[in-house]
């Protein structure tokens, strides 16, 4: 592979020259150095001559050998699905052919990436060696400027971002715009002390986080060991005694099958359509209202993630537009939430502390408060089998496919005994009631941290000289 300058340049030197118009940001970043007080020992300072500036390329599709090998490759995927962390795989691997033939470039760990086209304004850092496609802007930090405070200033001016961008089809922020970024710019220390608070609450966010996702996997695998696998019943098929709980609940399962249109289920079960078994399937509004900065949640696709919410980017409705909104339905804790159209099978349970209405493309399942097999019904629905099943009743339409709420109801669901759901259903709701404090605690960290990035970006706050939670 050629040596780093020898026959690939950094974008800084190449192309279009930077663009001589200013754009001030809001805090800390600018096309061009804007016309603002500072505070001493800080500066507005061009970030190309801190940082190099570097671009990405996509190695020929056409060109199989090109891909699969050890060299991650960083797609607008993995910035949407990694916003604001740090990554250490990709989708997607290229490698030393492909970039040997391409314009892509291996560039250090640390680097700080940014989408700027298509999706504008998402940030992540490289964990390790990785190439980018040529929708990022890359900067490789000098030892001017910590690569977690940069990665800080990009993620506190998204706002400013898709203001830096133009373009008629898909707004883009060029590259003469990108050559002519300026930062807000302490003294080493104090980026230190600054990225330090920042990350040590992230830090805890990401643990959060990843409990979260334990906790999740854990019930899912148990659903799925009961209710798909069915392990207790081939264990007392074969005269083993199931392993992993107690005689009362190993009792509840038969020992033999039976067979059914499903195939063969355990003797005894049932299958019932979701009709009988919830109290009603509610339709979500066929528009969209006016968004607002504070109020209830208007919940979207993009806040479906499979099998649960990410509310960490949400559109709210006002009070007035309130009631217009849960004419048919006001989601209430416990209430399964799906997506029956475009994105489809998403399903997720709504947190006992969130006030939100249904968005377009969203649909509610009410289960009966007093028959305990609320999760049993979740865990039902996101189910191999059930997925599968929805994916054999996608009805393709002109622009998007859906899933026919009026069908819906008429679906079917596995039916254990009354008391296995109930005893399922008791070890699944302590998961989850676990995940949802934990979801609370992480977007209730994440105010915090976002608020406290103008005020310590802007110098407006000083940071202490230690953090602990950094550690």
């Amino acid at each position: 592979m050629a040596a780093e300058g020898e026959t690939k340049r950094s974008l800084e030197s190449r192309g279009r020259a930077e663009t001589t118009g200013v754009i001030p940001g809001d805090v800390a970043l600018s096309v061009g150095r804007p016309n603002r007080p500072t505070l001493p020992g800080w500066r507005w300072i061009r970030l190309a001559d801190i940082a190099r500036l570097e671009s990405g390329h996509t190695p020929s599709r056409k060109r199989p050998e090109w891909w699969g090998g050890s060299t991650p490759w960083i797609g607008i995927r993995d910035a949407t699905g990694a916003h604001g962390q740090t990554i250490f795989d990709t989708q997607q691997h290229t490698n030393e052919l492909g970039i040997e033939n391409s314009s892509a470039r291996v560039l250090p760990a640390n680097t700080v990436c940014l989408s700027r086209t298509a999706s504008v304004g998402y940030v992540v850092v490289m964990g390790r060696p990785m190439a980018t496609s040529q929708d990022f802007v890359n900067w490789v930090c000098s030892d001017e400027i910590d690569y977690r405070y940069l990665k800080y200033i990009l993620l506190a001016e998204h706002g400013s971002l898709l203001r830096f961008a133009s373009g008629t089809t898909h707004q883009t922020i060029y590259f003469p715009e990108a050559k002519a970024f300026h930062v807000l710019l302490p003294n080493p220390d104090i980026q230190r002390r600054i990225a330090d608070v920042l990350d040590g609450l992230d830090r805890q966010i990401d643990l959060l986080r990843k409990i979260n996702a334990n906790l999740e996997s854990m019930a899912h695998a148990l659903f799925k060991s009961w209710f798909v696998d069915f392990d207790p019943v081939r264990a007392k098929a074969d005269g083993r005694i199931p392993t992993g709980m107690d005689a009362i609940t190993a009792a509840l399962f038969p020992n033999q099958f039976e067979d059914n249109a499903m195939g063969k289920i355990p003797l005894g079960w049932r299958v019932l359509p979701i009709r009988d078994m919830v109290q009603g399937v509610f339709d979500g509004p066929h528009a969209t209202p006016p968004d607002v900065a504070t109020g209830p949640v208007f919940l979207g696709i993009g806040n479906f993630t499979g099998t649960s919410l990410d509310l960490t980017k949400i559109n709210h409705i006002s009070e007035d537009d309130w009631p217009r909104w849960i004419k048919r339905v006001t989601p209430r804790g416990g209430d399964i939430v799906f997506t029956y159209e475009a994105t489809l099978g998403r399903f997720a349970i709504i947190p006992p502390w969130l006030r939100c209405c249904l968005g377009r493309r969203t649909a509610l399942i009410r289960p009966h408060v007093d028959r305990n097999d609320g999760h049993f019904l979740f865990h039902w629905f996101t189910s191999r089998s059930f997925q599968e099943f929805l994916t054999s009743r996608i009805h393709p339409g002109a622009t998007v496919d859906r899933i026919l709420l009026s069908d819906f109801p008429d679906y079917p669901v596995l039916c254990p005994p009354t008391e296995l759901m109930a005893r399922f259903n008791a070890i699944a709701s302590m998961h989850w009631q676990a995940i949802h404090a934990g979801m609370r605690e992480a977007l209730d960290l994440t105010s915090i941290r976002d608020a406290l990035l103008p005020k310590l970006l802007s110098g407006e706050l000083n940071p202490p000289a230690t953090v602990g939670a950094a550690s």
